[in-house]
């Protein structure tokens, strides 16, 4: 697959609110920074599941990536819980931004959306801390822009090996941000 619509962005946000919802435990589990407090996984689900009810709620023939798009960042902004539901909705707000004026998107504009992503959340927390979510995003943004710039334009080769290098940035952030090591997380 070479590149993806709006239907495809919807199902891709789909999936990751049932990612999200199904492995919430675990994230409210690894919540140590900054206040102990277990709830990330339960902010980043209600985030995510404010963004997949207001693109739900567009009409069938409404669903062109700007209006996706739209709901997509509305949504996730009006359900944002907690600096992580809040992070979550500036990425999302950030991708939105620049695949919007789009019909299709392509691996470039995917890396260029995550490059966009990136840079919105980090302007959005006032003392960014490298070791966090914004760490592993950067990450991945990094990765995908790598591989395009590399002419990799197969999404199926694409989206695994951005997801393997993200999972590889996130074994690191324990040693990135001591509390973490120190929770054993």
């Amino acid at each position: 697959m070479d590149k993806l619509n709006g239907t495809t962005l919807l199902e891709m946000l789909e999936s990751g609110n049932n990612n999200l919802n199904n492995h919430q435990s675990e994230i409210n589990a690894l919540n140590v920074f900054p206040v102990p407090d277990g709830d990330t996984g339960t902010n980043m689900t209600l985030t995510i599941k404010s963004a997949v009810a207001e693109v739900e709620n567009l009409d069938e023939n409404s669903r062109s990536m700007r209006d996706v798009c739209k709901a997509i960042s509305s949504g996730s902004l009006r359900g944002a819980r907690g600096n992580s539901g809040v992070i979550l909705s500036q990425l999302l707000r950030g991708f939105g931004k620049v695949v919007r004026g789009e019909q299709e998107i392509t691996v470039p504009l995917m890396a260029d959306s995550f490059g966009r992503a990136v840079e919105t959340a980090y302007k959005a927390v006032m003392k960014p801390k490298e070791g966090t979510i914004l760490t592993v995003a950067r990450g991945i943004s990094e990765k995908a822009r790598e591989l395009a710039d590399q002419g990799v334009d197969d999404f199926d080769t694409f989206i695994p090996d951005v997801i393997a290098y993200g999972e590889e940035v996130l074994a690191k952030t324990p040693d990135l941000l001591p509390v973490l090591k120190q929770a054993g997380v």
